[in-house]
């Protein structure tokens, strides 16, 4: 009991020192994410973020005996309801001050990439859930009721952080369950956020890609699975400055060789294929509004008669660095599959409200860069910061000679107050010691000598 004591209250002590460091407070004024009289918005925010570690829901924990040290299920409940928070811009000013610590801490040629996925937020018990639609899920292959949840996210290879959302009802009426609200305030910030919810995919996508460079965030490329890797989509993004790499899934879609169009079946003939090789060689070619892009080949490991098509609009790029930049993406897997499953993505809060989704979401985000942060801190020696440097140069100030005579120094001084017959014994082993050392180690004691 006490070692799980003493663990729990480590761990509270690390997530309030994140929290401070992250200035989370300060962020969340900034997206007006305040209250005007009650608990401070600041409070029943840091309630809501540490929630999921207790181990208990909302429900449970107001029934339990620590059910003192939190407020009524209204509080939280209206918290999360509010339609005037602007719960997007307080995620991006998170992931823009994340980033940057996190930039520091690697070398500046180190590639940084932006991570675009979809995921599906399932409400298939729900029937009145603000903007609930239809919409297909990709894993399983089948139509799913709730929400499209597009991200964006940002990586240098090492850590993931998300810097956007979009959850996404669909563009179509007839795919909708339910409509927005009527009696919300078109001014606000939720309304916004029920318009955002009704674009099109790749409208959104390029929104929030929009947003993290004008925030701040640098990267090199974005990084697409099959569905996003359209060359409209390729083109939106080259305008904005970024390279992209993506897969190309194997369709009627035409690439410009030579002279020539072929599909990219048709392209696989002039790459050599070697049954010891992953990656069995690229083609430079042009699509069909003339963008140049380079083509790689690579296994199919779960299907090795089949090969795969990995499109970089970067042609600079060795065919190695195209897949090894490209494996980043599998970051944003992990971390849906980690938000799902430990941090109750899409799970905590049953709301029919469109706004407590929103704020629910961003909580879940919020509470997976916090974990980020620590994990950077707790492996990364850069982290230690002035402590690590003043460190450093006390080290660097003692210099050997100093060191060995004031060690020598104080162990004569220790040696004089012990009995006669110690110190002859500790003379003789003292003397075969210096016998043993090199030259220049016995000039360094020329100047030391025992008291009678």
């Amino acid at each position: 009991m006490i070692y799980q004591n003493t663990e729990i209250e480590n761990t509270q002590n690390q997530f309030s020192n994140a929290i401070k460091e992250l200035q989370i407070g300060k962020l969340l004024r900034k997206a007006n994410i305040t209250k005007n009289c009650g608990v401070p918005a600041y409070e029943v925010f840091q309630f809501l973020l540490l929630l999921v570690f207790q181990g208990k829901n909302l429900f449970r924990f107001l029934n339990s005996k620590h059910r003192d040290q939190a407020v009524s299920k209204n509080t939280y409940y209206r918290f999360l309801n509010e339609a005037s928070y602007n719960w997007k811009k307080f995620l991006l000013l998170l992931a823009v001050k994340a980033t940057a610590a996190f930039d520091k801490l690697t070398r500046p040629e180190r590639v940084k990439v932006l991570v675009l996925d979809d995921s599906v937020i399932k409400r298939n018990r729900s029937k009145k859930v603000e903007l609930l639609a239809k919409v297909y899920d990709h894993v399983e292959h089948k139509f799913q009721k709730g929400f499209t949840l597009l991200t964006l996210g940002w990586s240098d290879g090492y850590s993931f952080v998300p810097v956007g959302f979009n959850l996404l009802s669909s563009a179509a009426k007839s795919n909708r369950y339910q409509e927005m609200t009527t009696d919300i305030d078109c001014r606000s910030n939720g309304y916004k956020a029920r318009k955002e919810g009704l674009m099109a995919k790749t409208d959104a996508a390029i929104l929030m890609i929009e947003r993290a460079l004008n925030a701040g965030i640098g990267a090199d490329y974005v990084l697409m699975d099959t569905w996003f890797t359209t060359e409209p989509m390729i083109k939106s993004i080259l305008s904005k400055g970024l390279d992209v790499i993506g897969m190309v899934k194997q369709l009627n879609q035409r690439y410009n060789y030579k002279g020539k169009a072929y599909t990219l079946p048709e392209l696989q003939k002039f790459v050599t294929f070697d049954g010891a090789r992953n990656i069995f060689g690229s083609l430079y070619v042009t699509t069909k509004n003339e963008i140049p892009v380079k083509i790689v080949f690579v296994r199919n490991r779960n299907k090795k008669s089949e090969c795969l098509y990995l499109l970089s609009t970067d042609c600079s790029l060795s065919d190695a660095e195209v897949v090894r930049i490209y494996g980043n993406r599998w970051s944003i897997e992990c971390f849906f599959k980690a938000s799902k499953s430990f941090m109750k993505l899409g799970t905590e809060f049953q709301s029919r409200s469109y706004d407590a989704m929103i704020s629910h979401t961003t909580i879940v985000f919020t509470r997976y860069i916090l974990l980020e942060w620590i994990r950077r801190n707790q492996n990364d020696q850069k982290t230690y910061g002035e402590l690590f440097f003043m460190f450093c140069d006390d080290i660097q100030d003692m210099d050997l000679t100093n060191a060995l005579q004031g060690l020598m120094s104080l162990f004569t001084d220790i040696v004089s107050m012990v009995s006669a017959d110690i110190i002859e014994m500790l003379k003789n082993k003292v003397n075969n010691w210096m016998a043993s050392q090199p030259l220049f180690i016995q000039a360094l004691f020329d100047d030391s000598c025992w008291e009678s």
